[in-house]
């Protein structure tokens, strides 16, 4: 199933996509187990609605490294324990929104990922458990201002600038994330490309490690880390990330 959320009428709705319509329902996708999901009998035109980000998170959960070839490619080994750092919700935004370059940078990269998006509110999940919290997943784009990423010698300021964070184009609630291919394309060139399966860590020890440390809330997102291939984007570049499964995600830079 996939679910996406719009613009309509001053304000934002959830729908569920078949095909070329969008089934609209009566509030948000976060239910308790079990509870079923109900339209309200209302269809949209997909073609004629304006997709938000799928999701508001109340957090975005990072994870850095987590594809050997792109911690090579950071000039590093791939560390042994998930490299966790946090986005700012103020960075997030949807499709076809643009990505914003700040003056303070002059080296701002794509990285394209797999996001994962929680479903309820969940503490030290077990790994064997850790795939029941989820909702679904959706792409994502990591932007990233690489000069400032060094300079700082942490991460916050480098990920953290608004419009740093694109997700969409919506969640799909039945992909299987372990072995789901992912990719970058930048002005129509394939740039990036891996599979889940190479992960480091995969999505299930991931939310593991995360929630044994912090609350995960219906709508947080997990970032679930890049492959090798990140590059610089400048003003005119069109980002396109690809998710085996969900679909694409396209953005353009300014």
């Amino acid at each position: 199933m996939r679910i996406a959320r719009y613009a309509w009428e001053g304000g934002a709705r959830y729908g569920v996509v078949e095909g070329t319509e969008v089934l609209e329902l009566p509030g948000h996708p976060f239910l308790a187990p079990g509870e079923p999901l109900v339209t309200t009998g209302e269809i949209r035109d997909l073609d004629t609605l304006r997709l938000l980000t799928p999701v508001v998170p109340g957090k975005v959960i990072g994870i850095g490294k987590n594809y050997a070839d792109h911690a090579a490619e950071m000039g590093g080994a791939a560390p042994e324990r998930p490299l966790v750092f946090l986005k700012p919700p103020t960075a997030v935004i949807g499709p076809d929104d643009p990505i914003v370059l700040p003056p303070e940078s002059t080296e701002v990269h794509h990285e394209a990922e797999l996001a994962v998006v929680i479903g309820r509110v969940c503490r030290r999940v077990p790994e064997e458990q850790a795939l029941d919290v989820v909702l679904g997943y959706t792409c994502a784009n990591d932007v990233t201002a690489r000069d400032l990423q060094r300079a700082d010698g942490q991460w916050a300021r480098a990920k953290g600038f608004d419009t740093f964070c694109p997700l969409g184009p919506w969640i799909e609630t039945e992909l299987d994330p372990a072995d789901v291919e992912v990719e970058c394309e930048l002005n129509g060139v394939s740039v990036q490309r891996a599979s889940t399966a190479t992960l480091i860590h995969a999505v299930p020890a991931l939310i593991a490690y995360v929630s044994a440390a912090m609350t995960l809330l219906p709508g947080d997102v997990i970032l679930t880390g890049t492959p090798a291939g990140v590059g610089p984007l400048v003003s005119g570049d069109e980002v396109a990330v690809t998710v085996a499964g969900i679909g694409t995600l396209v953005n353009p830079v300014v």
